[in-house]
């Protein structure tokens, strides 16, 4: 199962095919394990990862600490659970260290993004404190380099 999570993370473009032939098994086997992680939770989803600084998309990328005050019952889960709600919240991640709570956050301007922080997610019950870094360039996201030349995917077939 772990090959299969390994080369879905690497390559989710790869065919139950191709993925079969590598891991040594049968289609159906793979098709099966596929819908058993799917259906289980542990496959989310599968998404490109695009480098959007090669379009005409206009956006920008924050990086924003939050500090919190956890809930008695629930710890850090209730505000969690609220702040992933929001549609400009790309990912929430609990950490470890000098704040609570990251939290990447995407909009059209510096403006709509500081807008958000300051009238949406700064003014929940439980955060104490916000420290917003803004993205400047992406040059390698989710294990993809997204600077220098093309990509050579012969390895990942």
């Amino acid at each position: 199962m772990n090959q299969l999570l390994q080369l879905l993370d690497t390559n989710a473009r790869l065919t139950n095919a191709q993925l079969a032939a590598m891991l040594g098994r049968t289609e159906a086997e793979v098709q099966s394990q596929l819908s058993e992680l799917e259906h289980s939770g542990v496959v989310r989803g599968y998404k490109a990862v695009i480098n959007w600084e090669k379009t005409d998309r206009e956006y920008v990328t924050a990086l924003i600490e939050l500090r919190v005050t956890p809930k008695r019952d629930s710890g850090f889960e209730s505000i969690a659970e609220q702040v992933m709600q929001f549609d400009e919240v790309e990912s929430v991640y609990l950490m470890s260290g000098g704040y609570d709570l990251a939290v990447t956050v995407c909009g059209r301007t510096f403006r709509d993004v500081a807008l958000f922080v300051a009238r949406r997610l700064s003014t929940l019950d439980s955060v104490i404190s916000t420290a917003t870094h803004f993205v400047l360039r992406r040059y390698k996201d989710n294990g993809t380099m997204l600077l220098g030349g093309e990509a050579d995917m012969r390895g990942a077939q």
